[in-house]
């Protein structure tokens, strides 16, 4: 069993993304600037702004995040990104999900300017995405893939199953192993909440992608000898610690890893694949940007 160490995966790629930003500035080019648009004090997102505040310096781009009350309307919103969208400084544009119920998460991403769309979210570039055209592929499935490429994990005509249907993962990450590519070429079965029989279906499995979002649902019992697990969920679950809790994935590792030829842990392995994926993404909108190149 080898444990797929995205940490180590990711910092290997932002040292390549620094470099890179280094031979641009030295031509005299400005730094991807990324800007994030965060709505409202969820703790999590800022949480998750933080750390792509704090990726964005470690490679060299300069980055901003504009703060809105939970208050804002959704037509404020929407001028702000038109603003965004028009000004050559900015590189790359990203709306902090989730929204306030009083907004429409679809009409924003829509808004959004797809040569900006560094998230992968607007329909051109899940257009692009699913019928194998270059584009923004959205941040997690675009990490998963390279973790498989870089640990040179055979996927040709193998049998996966990808545990949920979110247009975020579960749905962008079916379609890109399913296609005519490495990583890909793989058969592909999504299972989601009303899918009948799911352990016998994982029991058949090759790869397993785990994005679900409920803790340790995936058991040894589901699990084939030699599998591949990639596991995307994440979930703070109570414990009997200083903190009062600890993170846990979609599946039970302790139990499963012992049957796995391949598996990634929770944390430090999807979750760095996903922020580095995001930063891959600014930086090649900088190198497509006609305004600024």
């Amino acid at each position: 069993m080898i444990v797929l160490d995205g940490k180590k995966i990711a910092q290997e790629i932002k040292k390549e993304i620094s470099e890179e930003v280094k031979t641009l500035i030295a031509q005299g080019k400005p730094a991807p600037h990324l800007v994030a648009i965060l709505v409202g004090n969820d703790g999590a997102s800022e949480t998750y702004v933080g750390h792509k505040e704090k990726d964005c310096k470690e490679v060299g781009f300069r980055s901003t995040v504009l703060r809105f009350s939970d208050s804002v309307s959704q037509e404020e919103l929407l001028l702000e990104i038109n603003k965004l969208n028009t000004d050559s400084d900015v590189t790359g544009l990203i709306v902090q999900l989730p929204l306030p119920a009083h907004i429409s998460e679809e009409k924003i991403i829509e808004s959004i300017n797809p040569d900006k769309d560094v998230d992968g979210f607007h329909p051109v570039n899940v257009g692009r995405m699913v019928t194998g055209l270059p584009t923004f592929v959205s941040a997690t499935p675009d990490g998963i893939i390279e973790l498989l490429k870089k640990y040179s994990i055979e996927t040709s005509g193998k049998n996966c199953v990808v545990l949920g249907r979110s247009n975020i993962v579960g749905r962008p990450m079916a379609n890109l192993l399913s296609q005519k590519a490495y990583p890909g070429d793989c058969t592909v079965t999504v299972c989601h909440s009303r899918t009948r029989n799911i352990k016998e279906i994982c029991a058949q499995a090759d790869i397993i992608i785990a994005a679900l979002g409920s803790p340790e649902f995936v058991t040894a019992d589901m699990v084939k000898e030699g599998a591949v697990v990639i596991d995307v969920g994440i979930t703070r679950v109570k414990a009997d610690n200083k903190n009062g809790f600890r993170l846990t994935g979609d599946v039970k590792f302790d139990e499963v890893s012992v049957k796995t030829s391949y598996i990634t842990p929770v944390p430090g392995g999807v979750g760095p694949m996903t922020r580095v994926a995001l930063l891959k993404n600014t930086l090649k909108a900088a190198k497509l940007s006609k305004s600024q190149f």
